[in-house]
């Protein structure tokens, strides 16, 4: 059985053990989800989202209702929040009301972890993305979508490309893949998009992403963060596609049959074009497939359930 969490705030919060015991777990759902459902029935689930979302919100939504949990949608638009209450206070009233797992999503980063420092027993925080800090479930569903494709994770030379620095997508997947074993990991993307502070051993900066693509053997894009960016220069939209863009000729560069991953929202026609997306190479709808498992799967660890 896997040893179970008490949040699951950060990658930091897991050991390598355990988080490959929840990719097993992860795994083993998507090859047989009814073994799973309805085993949690009773339980309760808040999404408390200051964001906007799609995948992870209704991932999350979707994952623990299969688990046969309640759900309650909670966004800052509608809520008390707009009446000035605080992050805290509406996490306390959400927590008197006995839910089994609060998901928090806001735009400041470091709230998930203070909001699990002052969660009651019995209570589980999950970080849905703080920031441009970490969003450790979407590195959870990427790597369960490389595992699937890759028989060891050392085998795999990835490229992450695009604005690193804003992503707290990247930050997550580094963490989580540098301790999974990965072969390597390279950063492409323009000079002001690409922080020091992210890399870590075993990853390698381009400042070409034609030279980053060759021989990867899968490659991850990631979109510009608009409203996260403030003092810098955000490139059109073709002109960005031309240098950082991911194209169907810019692909033939690297390994054959090099799996495409992107984590969504897709800007087509700037990070990726259509082509790519929708290749028979992409594994972005897998992805978000494999959000719902691996959701399942971290829903079930921090409920200990027996499985």
């Amino acid at each position: 059985m896997t040893k179970t969490l008490e949040h699951f705030t950060g990658i930091s919060d897991c050991s390598t053990e355990q988080l490959e015991q929840l990719l097993d777990l992860a795994l083993k759902i998507s090859q047989d989800i009814s073994t799973f459902e309805n085993t949690r029935t009773g339980r309760m689930l808040v999404n408390l989202f200051y964001e906007p979302s799609t995948r992870t919100r209704v991932s999350f939504e979707a994952a623990a209702k299969r688990l046969g949990m309640h759900v309650i949608n909670v966004s800052a638009i509608g809520s008390s929040v707009e009446k000035g209450e605080s992050l805290l206070d509406t996490f306390y009233t959400i927590q008197a009301m006995g839910p089994d797992c609060i998901v928090v999503r806001h735009p400041e980063e470091g709230n998930a972890k203070a909001l699990a420092e002052v969660a009651e027993p019995g209570v589980h925080v999950i970080n849905a993305g703080d920031g441009t800090a970490a969003h450790p479930s979407q590195a959870l569903l990427d790597a369960l979508t490389l595992k699937q494709n890759f028989k060891q994770f050392s085998e795999i030379r990835l490229v992450m490309a695009g604005d690193i620095r804003h992503s707290r997508v990247a930050r997550s997947a580094i963490k989580m893949l540098t301790k999974l074993g990965i072969g390597e990991i390279r950063l492409a993307g323009p000079a002001e998009f690409m922080p020091g502070e992210v890399t870590t051993a075993g990853t390698v900066i381009y400042d070409s992403l034609d030279e980053a693509v060759r021989g990867a053997n899968a490659i991850m894009m990631l979109r510009i963060q608009k409203e996260r960016i403030s003092g810098l220069h955000i490139p059109g939209g073709d002109e960005y596609h031309r240098e950082w863009g991911l194209s169907v000729n810019r692909l033939g560069l690297a390994s054959e049959g090099c799996f495409v991953l992107h984590p969504g929202p897709m800007n087509r026609g700037v990070e990726i074009a259509s082509e790519v997306a929708d290749s028979r190479q992409s594994l972005i709808r897998s992805q978000v497939r494999n959000g719902l498992y691996a959701r399942m799967a971290l829903l079930l660890n921090l409920t200990r359930a027996a499985y």
